[in-house]
């Protein structure tokens, strides 16, 4: 009897594994898809030709002490920015990528995914364009919604990577299951 209880115990856990497996599938299917989908892309941004994150340009040089302040470099994208999209708002710089070796200082700005990259030396121009790599990260890690309904808590991406992070735990977890558990049941029965 004591052997019959084991195995209805194990068949028990195996039926408890792939019903969670399937509701949890079900469930997160749209969110699973977009998320391998957005992690194909952005395994490729920088492989992609400058089409998901535009190439670094060449700088003049290297040198910092030859570079302009990180001042005037930072009023020169913003008007430059402010002039390309013709407006009188003047967009707020969201982060600046100092690439020394290559010469050139990257801005990307709030409330847009426009980058602009200058030589550091001189402030020319060397690159404008999409950084559709960032909002594809940003659909990604669920931010988009943050953004979308502009919370500063960033609560949507946290209760997002939390939910889908637990889920693909609970996958892996009751996969494994599925796949060993009919052995163990197996076993148990001979």
């Amino acid at each position: 009897m004591n052997k019959r209880k084991k195995i209805l115990k194990q068949a028990k856990i195996i039926r408890l594994a792939r019903k969670l497996h399937r509701i949890s599938g079900i469930s997160l299917f749209v969110f699973f898809f977009v998320i391998g989908i957005t992690s194909i892309l952005l395994g490729w941004k920088k492989d992609s030709g400058g089409y998901l994150l535009p190439a670094t340009a060449q700088g003049s040089t290297p040198h910092l002490q030859n570079w302009l302040s990180l001042e005037e470099l930072h009023l020169i994208a913003q008007n430059t920015i402010r002039d390309t999209l013709n407006t009188e708002i003047i967009p707020e710089v969201d982060r600046m990528e100092i690439r020394k070796d290559d010469g050139v200082v990257k801005f990307c700005f709030k409330d847009s995914y426009d980058g602009l990259q200058l030589d550091g030396a001189t402030g020319k121009v060397l690159q404008y364009g999409p950084r559709r790599s960032d909002f594809i990260e940003n659909v990604h890690d669920g931010s988009i919604l943050d953004i979308i309904f502009k919370t500063d808590s960033g609560i949507f991406k946290l209760t997002y990577t939390s939910i889908l992070g637990t889920a693909l735990l609970l996958f892996t977890v009751t996969g494994f299951w599925l796949w060993y558990g009919p052995k163990r049941l197996k076993r148990s029965k001979s």
